[in-house]
């Protein structure tokens, strides 16, 4: 019984030796997988442990106090309020931050390739209508109170923005608006010394302590970078094997 030497598939030829190559490429990628995400894995079990160690804090009294004595790493929970809040006058309302986004419909083209009637491989040009950002323009608080203490804006990293409206200025330019509500409840994770606490701390809107902590330690960083990894390990077989591999033949 004669083995065979090549497979078709579509209009690439798989042969014997890009197979074997195609496993070596997998063996060596798992491999490197496995180094990668041991690092992270022993970086997540160093964080998990400043995590659990980290003090938890729900009153204003204890969290002033924190920020006095240098408590050090803390989940606080609490409100996040504009002190002062702000918008755009065509919009109105009351919000923490604004985003007015400018966007223009414009034409463009690109390059089409198609199959004609008699089988042979054409291109056209052809012309479309799209909206392409054209610059933005943002406002927010200046001041913000988070468990019953006001403090600088940039102390808390804002929540995720949500779509407010869309102004149409013309037919060719518009004017789209995302922003912040006045007032959140969640959880700050930060280091608290100085007498205040550090800038730019993420905020988990809508979750107490225990969700956060069990967020955080819940070990998806690995589960996140195995499906990135395998991804990457298919594209590179999937390339290796389109590729013009007669070197391997020879």
């Amino acid at each position: 019984m004669i083995m065979k030497k090549s497979w078709q598939l579509g209009r690439f030829e798989i042969t014997m030796h890009e197979i074997l190559a195609s496993i070596t490429i997998i063996a060596v990628m798992m491999i490197l997988g496995f180094v990668f995400s041991g690092k992270i894995e022993e970086n997540q079990m160093d964080k998990n442990a400043e995590y659990y160690k980290a003090t938890k804090i729900t009153e204003i009294e204890m969290f002033q106090y924190g920020m006095d004595t240098n408590i050090g790493n803390a989940f606080v929970y609490g409100d996040l309020e504009a002190v002062d809040t702000v918008t755009f006058p065509e919009i109105g309302g009351e919000y923490l931050y604004v985003k007015k986004v400018e966007e223009h419909y414009n034409m463009h083209t690109r390059t089409v390739t198609y199959t004609d009637s008699n089988g042979k491989t054409q291109t056209r040009t052809e012309t479309y209508w799209e909206w392409d950002y054209a610059g933005s323009e943002e406002v927010h608080s200046h001041k913000i109170r988070f468990c019953g203490i006001e403090m600088d804006y940039p102390k808390v990293a804002m929540p995720g923005t949500d779509y407010i409206d869309t102004i149409n200025e013309s037919g060719f330019v518009r004017f789209k608006y995302y922003g912040c509500n006045p007032k959140y409840t969640g959880t700050v994770y930060t280091d608290l010394r100085d007498g205040a606490m550090k800038d730019d701390s993420p905020f988990y809107v809508g979750q107490d302590i225990e969700s956060t902590v069990e967020y955080l330690t819940s070990g998806f960083p690995i589960v996140l970078f195995w499906i990135i990894w395998i991804i990457l390990t298919g594209g590179a077989v999937v390339g290796f094997i389109c590729l013009d591999n007669e070197w391997l033949e020879d």
